[in-house]
């Protein structure tokens, strides 16, 4: 008798909770979209020197000569001994080979030993937009990545929608490509990161509600 009187409880209750965990699944399902990933070219690289960029020269056995410089806006640093040498638009090692050669030319050193290692692009951005708690423009590092830049701008907000991140990039002259994705994937290793380059946008949208 007692299985007479649950057993038309019982089924009833299964299919409300199968209902409900299909209910369950296509909100979750719904919830996060995995965007189709479009190619990106390879970011260009792009590493002369610029105004407002700052780096470090020295010589070696020349300690008073270790310093560290900012290019003025007209593409010049004031070096010891040099006075004014021009770089914008250098390469680091074109910078070096410079440096080298007037101390030479100017007697000061023999066979100079110059090392520069450029400590911040400021010259090159990288522009961080939408869901991160800091938008704006970022200064381009060497090796900077998506999620670099993404921290830098102090993380995603909690309406970002982490599925759905788009870069884009320029490609050749006024042309630009732009790909949809998946921060989130990344951040859980299904992804690899993506290498960023100069004048990059990142844009982070709002989840839909």
């Amino acid at each position: 008798m007692g299985s007479g009187v649950f057993q038309p409880m019982v089924q009833p209750l299964l299919r409300v909770s199968l209902s409900a965990l299909v209910a369950v699944a296509l909100l979750v399902g719904c919830g996060r979209s995995h965007p189709s990933v479009v190619a990106l070219p390879d970011p260009h690289p792009s590493t002369t020197v610029g105004p407002g960029d700052v780096f470090e020269v020295s010589v070696l056995g020349e300690k008073d000569l270790v310093k560290e410089y900012r290019v003025q806006p007209d593409g010049t640093v004031d070096f010891p001994y040099l006075d004014r040498v021009v770089v914008g638009g250098l390469e680091p090692q074109q910078i070096e080979e410079r440096i080298k050669s007037e101390l030479v030319e100017k007697k000061i050193l023999t066979n100079p030993q110059v090392t520069l290692v450029v400590k911040q692009y400021n010259s090159k951005k990288v522009s961080v937009i939408g869901a991160v708690q800091r938008p704006g423009s970022l200064p381009w590092t060497e090796g900077m990545k998506l999620i670099d830049a993404i921290s830098l701008a102090g993380g995603l907000t909690q309406l970002a929608n982490g599925d759905h991140v788009r870069l884009t990039r320029t490609v050749s002259g006024n042309q630009t490509v732009t790909t949809t994705i998946s921060v989130d994937d990344i951040s859980e290793g299904r992804m690899a990161d993506f290498l960023l380059q100069a004048g990059d946008t990142i844009k982070v949208d709002q989840r839909l509600f």
